[in-house]
């Protein structure tokens, strides 16, 4: 008895185990869409495509034909429709799913509590302690990105995880190969912004949502809202970091040194932001292996992965007109291609009229009385980047950036006797090429080779009527680098760093004048080397990366040391300190010149160092904060001082009594930066203010101190991004600030005689301030799907949405009527300014 109750539980075990492997076992759905045609003799319209690689689980027998629909409705991402008792149309269903996941390290098989679960570029939420995530209507064509600090990121459709059960899907997350330096805040103010252990700031363009008054992830317009960082001219081409001046930032693409940055003389990036993967920003504690750039480092960097598939996009704004390709060529090989042009010499829109207005204000093409004067102006940019993988551990790279921005300028003049027509033109280019292999020897043992080469040059003729005089000017940079770093990493929290880098740099000057004829050309060039060696130590709660730099130049027989340190400590889980201090120089410096200037447009020019009347200029910066940071929440207040020496009188670009003298001086700036920010998967709100100042040291001049040019004491910047929906963002913000210092002539006696000439007799310099600058923006942005492999954005931007009319200069020239008096000229900012892009990426 008792041996057959065990048999009959034995048997019905049998049964449970294979009902339920009947009940788990899958088949094609093609192949089963077939069976049911012939038992039932019914007919399903479907695209093969529709149906392929699909598997289901099979059902049960007995189920009448209407049951077998409902079952397929409910198990597959189809829709399965009767249209009469014997035809039944399947296609793709345009459905939203509600799942959950679990993020688990492939490498301990840990649940990842904090993990990121962003979709359609917004954050939706963070894993909890289990590592689990929930997301609820969720279109079935979206695509999910998990990151968490130290591991790879992923990304994975939504339709993966459609399943008829409630078992949430395991998502298995490698550890990552770039650990030292890994991302402190994942979403800085909106995504696609990160804040890394060093204190730099990095913008990946891919991952951008939107700020105030953008409509493209612009890294020169993007920076602007975070503290110290101004542009007193709201132009990208005057980017003052810490009170420094915009020659000051070294600008590096791909590791090649640029020596333009902007489109409409500085209201544009003329970087195309949607080859750029990401943009580190650094003001201070920078990494050794960079020098030349007393106030900031911005690097660019295009994707570096091999393309695998077809893929690009392309866009037009009221500006201009871009596209990119990303194409692969063979198994290691692939290549991506950019370009950009203006669209403003074919179409007049209401952002290149006010662009226009803003660039030519108070120049020769502006206040030309003659009414036949033409100007036509456009820009172009174009990149390509070649990739071969030779294998995992050697990969070489190949890239050329080429700028360009062209205006002519046709005057005509008629009289009794004859017509004339002369002709003016500005042209700039930076063309940039570079190279690079990098190399894994072993796992503690990698090599990285780079060199470059950039060219700038910009060329005028400039027929000026009133005398009948023709002006040529020309400026050219040309530069040749090479550098190699080696690192070793004997433990997994400290990496080695030694290298050596040489830089060759010939700068050209010339001008001709016709009436009186006059011509200078000035050559000069300059060999600069470099030893670095750095440590960069890190563990869970300790970054410290110390350095030194030894930089020689040949010319001056001039040796100088380098010193760097960058220290974050955690002391809790919520709060930091963090201290950085780096010395740097600089062997380049801008020129700034009113009277020949370049159709009154242009007034910079490149030039190399003397080691006389022009120094190398040096910094030596220190900076200390304290940060606090919670779930979504952040603070970062930081106190900073900066003093640069080596700096001249003619790259200052003063409006008073020292416009025309030579001679060099230091600045110091010291003041305290504080930032908020709260970031949620709704909205991010942010708020920053900079108290500094600012102040020059000329030991020639009287007064020897006194502001600097770009001393600006109090700056706040505000901005609030909100989701509407998956696809739809709002932002607004916007910008306050002091007006930053002028000179006004002495009241009551404005000019005086220099020589025959009259000049303005200006008072003490830059004793008083412009009224204060606003601004609000605003941006709206729409994503939506145009198939199943193109996605649109449509965005839209309001620069200065409430019509502010803020003055960013004002000077003083002599009334031709009466000598005795100065006239007032005031140099305004945009006015009311939109812009509307639409983007197709596939």
């Amino acid at each position: 008895m008792q041996t057959k109750k065990w048999l009959i539980c034995v048997l019905f075990l049998l049964g449970i185990s294979s009902y339920g492997q009947k009940n788990t076992a899958k088949i094609a759905l093609e192949n089963y869409l077939k069976q049911i045609e012939q038992q039932f003799d019914v007919k399903f319209s479907y695209a093969v495509s529709d149906v392929a690689n699909i598997k289901i689980q099979k059902p049960n027998t007995g189920l009448t034909i209407a049951q077998t629909i409902d079952y397929l409705n409910a198990n597959s991402l189809l829709n399965f429709k009767a249209l009469d008792s014997r035809y039944i149309t399947v296609s793709v269903a345009n459905k939203t799913i509600s799942f959950c996941g679990e993020i688990v390290a492939s490498d301990t098989n840990n649940p990842l509590s904090g993990a990121s679960i962003i979709l359609g570029n917004t954050l939706k939420g963070t894993t909890n302690s289990k590592g689990v995530f929930n997301l609820s209507n969720v279109d079935l064509n979206a695509y999910l990105i998990i990151s968490y600090l130290g591991y790879e990121s992923q990304q994975i459709a939504a339709k993966d995880f459609f399943s008829t059960s409630n078992v949430c899907k395991n998502i298995f997350l490698k550890p990552t190969k770039e650990e030292l330096n890994p991302v402190l805040i994942n979403t800085y103010l909106t995504p696609g912004l990160q804040k890394f252990t060093d204190g730099s700031i990095v913008l990946t363009t891919k991952k951008f949502e939107i700020l105030p008054g953008l409509i493209q992830p612009d890294v020169l317009q993007s920076i602007q809202v975070l503290p110290g960082i101004e542009s007193t001219n709201e132009s990208i081409a005057n980017i003052n970091v810490r009170g420094g001046t915009n020659d000051q930032n070294l600008t590096l693409w791909d590791n090649i040194k640029m020596y333009h940055s902007g489109h409409f003389f500085g209201l544009i990036s003329a970087y195309n932001p949607n080859l750029t993967e990401k943009v580190i920003v650094t003001k201070n504690g920078t990494s050794a292996e960079f020098s030349d750039g007393v106030s900031s480092t911005i690097s660019m960097f295009t994707k570096n992965e091999l393309s695998t598939k077809f893929s690009g996009g392309a866009g037009i704004n009221l500006i201009d007109a871009d596209v990119f390709l990303e194409i692969p060529l063979a198994k290691k090989w692939s290549v991506h291609l950019s370009g950009r042009r203006s669209i403003t010499d074919a179409l007049n829109t209401p952002t290149f009229s006010n662009y226009y207005k803003r660039s030519f204000q108070d120049t020769e093409i502006n206040n030309n009385l003659n009414a036949d004067a033409k100007s036509d102006f456009y820009f172009y940019d174009y990149t390509a980047k070649l990739l071969f993988d030779l294998n995992e551990n050697h990969q070489l790279r190949a890239n050329i950036i080429g700028i360009n921005n062209a205006l002519d300028y046709n005057e005509f003049q008629d009289d009794q006797n004859n017509s004339e027509a002369k002709s003016s033109f500005l042209g700039q280019k930076n063309l940039g090429a570079g190279a690079q292999w990098n190399a894994k020897w072993t796992d503690k043992w990698t090599s990285n080779f780079n060199t470059y080469y950039s060219k700038y040059n910009i060329n005028s003729r400039d027929y000026r009527f009133l005398n009948d005089q023709l002006l040529t000017e020309a400026n050219e940079v040309l530069e040749t680098g090479a550098k190699v770093n080696i690192k070793y990493k004997p433990k997994e929290q400290l990496q080695l760093l030694a290298g050596y880098q040489i830089t060759e740099t010939g700068m050209l000057n010339q001008t001709t004048v016709s009436a009186p004829s006059y011509s200078s050309t000035k050559k000069t060039v300059l060999i600069n080397q470099a030893v670095f060696t750095e440590a960069e130590f890190r563990n869970n709660r300790t970054f410290l990366r110390l350095g030194m730099r030894f930089n020689y130049f040949q010319k001056f027989r001039k040796l100088l040391f380098e010193p760097r340190i960058n220290l974050r400590q955690e002391l809790s889980n919520h709060w930091a300190l963090k201290l950085e201090g780096e010395f740097k120089n600089q062997t380049t410096t801008q020129i700034i010149d009113f009277e020949d200037d370049f159709l009154g447009v242009e007034k910079r020019r490149w030039v190399l160092v003397n080691n006389t009347t022009i120094p190398i200029a040096t910094s030596k910066q220190t900076s200390f904060g304290i940060e606090f940071k919670k779930k979504t929440f952040s603070i970062d207040l930081t106190g900073f001082y900066k003093i640069v020496e080596g700096i001249t009188a003619s790259n200052q670009g003063f409006y008073n009594n020292f416009q025309y003298k030579n001679a060099h001086g230091s600045y110091t700036a010291k003041g305290i930066e504080f930032l908020t920010n709260k970031t949620t998967s709704n909205y991010s709100i942010w708020t920053s203010y900079t108290l500094s100042k600012n102040d020059y040291e000329f030991d020639s001049f009287t007064p020897p101190s006194f502001p600097n040019n770009v001393d600006i004491r109090h700056s706040v910047t505000f901005g609030f991004n909100y989701n509407v929906m998956q696809n739809l963002s709002l932002s607004i913000g916007g910008i306050w600030r002091n007006g930053h210092p002028y000179t006004q002539p002495v009241s009551g006696s404005e000019t005086t005689k220099s020589g025959n000439t009259t000049i303005v007799n200006y008072d003490n310099p830059n004793s008083s301030n412009l009224d204060d600058f606003k601004r609000l923006d605003a941006s709206i942005s729409y994503k939506f799907p145009i198939s199943a492999s193109a996605k649109g954005i449509l965005r839209a931007g309001i620069i200065n949405l409430t019509n502010e009319e803020n003055i960013i200069n004002r000077y003083y020239r002599v009334d031709q009527s009466n000598t005795d008096k100065a006239v007032e000229v005031n140099n305004t900012s945009l006015g009311l300014t939109p812009n509307v892009s639409f983007r197709v990426n596939f």
